[in-house]
């Protein structure tokens, strides 16, 4: 139990917050209301061993940069509290559980499960090559209301893929925030990022940008899918969060930046969800 105890710090379970509201907001507007006790079960199941298996692919496959990293040097796998035969052991073991939970939602979640197991190899490895790293996060990310969708309706349709895009434009923007950190480590190491790459002010631009054009896809989704004021309570509601996520990343400041990165990140993901939840609930559709 201490070893998966260990594991769990190793992924850091508690940012699951960013994605699972989403895949719940996706199953909410997918059904109109709430899905079946099993529905949400097996997605809850599906999205928590997904995500264990892209954080553990990420700590497996960086273990080598992180221990050379001052900010990520004290990880579970450079300090050896947990090894690499274990973590894969857990990863594999999710991997199951990630298929077994698929094949239970629908037979079409079961044949493209394998897309979000590719595009998390991808990420894991694309601070080699790419400085676009962010936005194939944010795609990882924004698989999640997609694949709930599927999961609800077995088909996939404008709208989730809108909310999708403006997932994945949320998490890049948030992403770039917290590789400021390792600007200067990136550059020296030969590692590719937007901070790396445009320096410090150009970067906060491209996060507010990517934050700017996530919001103005959230209020367009007010009217694709026939959404009411209360949506759009708490689509303002995250437009303040960012607002003040951005305010406290300054270019010649940036101690606050892992509360910009967690806090006001999982109070959007939170808020979204609670606002749908509540839209459907004060129209009756609940």
């Amino acid at each position: 139990m201490e070893k998966v105890t260990t594991f769990f710090r190793m992924i850091k379970i508690e940012h699951s917050l960013f994605a699972l509201p989403f895949a719940f907001t996706g199953a909410l507007l997918a059904a109109r209301g709430i899905p079946s006790f099993w529905k949400i079960f097996w997605i809850f199941v599906a999205m928590v061993s997904a995500r264990t298996i892209a954080m553990g692919l990420n700590r497996v496959i960086d273990a080598k940069i992180d221990s050379k990293n001052p900010r990520t040097a004290d990880r579970e796998i450079p300090t050896g509290k947990i090894s690499r035969k274990k973590a894969l052991l857990y990863i594999v073991l999710s991997l199951v559980v990630y298929e077994i939970a698929t094949y239970q939602l629908n037979m079409l979640c079961f044949i493209l499960s394998p897309i979000p197991l590719i595009v998390f190899v991808v990420y894991s490895y694309s601070k080699r090559f790419t400085s676009l790293c962010h936005i194939i996060l944010g795609v990882a990310l924004g698989l999640a209301p997609i694949g709930a969708w599927v999961a609800i309706n077995g088909t996939v349709n404008f709208g989730i893929v809108l909310l999708g895009i403006a997932v994945l434009l949320w998490v890049a923007g948030f992403d770039i925030i917290y590789a400021l950190q390792d600007l200067n480590f990136d550059k020296n190491y030969g590692l590719f990022s937007i901070p790396a790459k445009l320096g410090i002010k150009n970067s906060i631009l491209f996060s507010r940008l990517f934050h700017l054009t996530a919001f103005i896809i959230f209020v367009y989704l007010k009217v694709y899918f026939g959404l009411g004021i209360v949506y759009i309570a708490g689509i303002i509601l995250c437009g303040l969060f960012m607002l003040y996520e951005h305010s406290l990343i300054k270019s010649d400041d940036l101690r606050r930046v892992n509360m910009a990165f967690f806090n006001m990140n999982a109070y959007i993901s939170i808020t979204i969800f609670v606002f749908v939840f509540l839209d459907f609930l004060l129209r009756g559709m609940i």
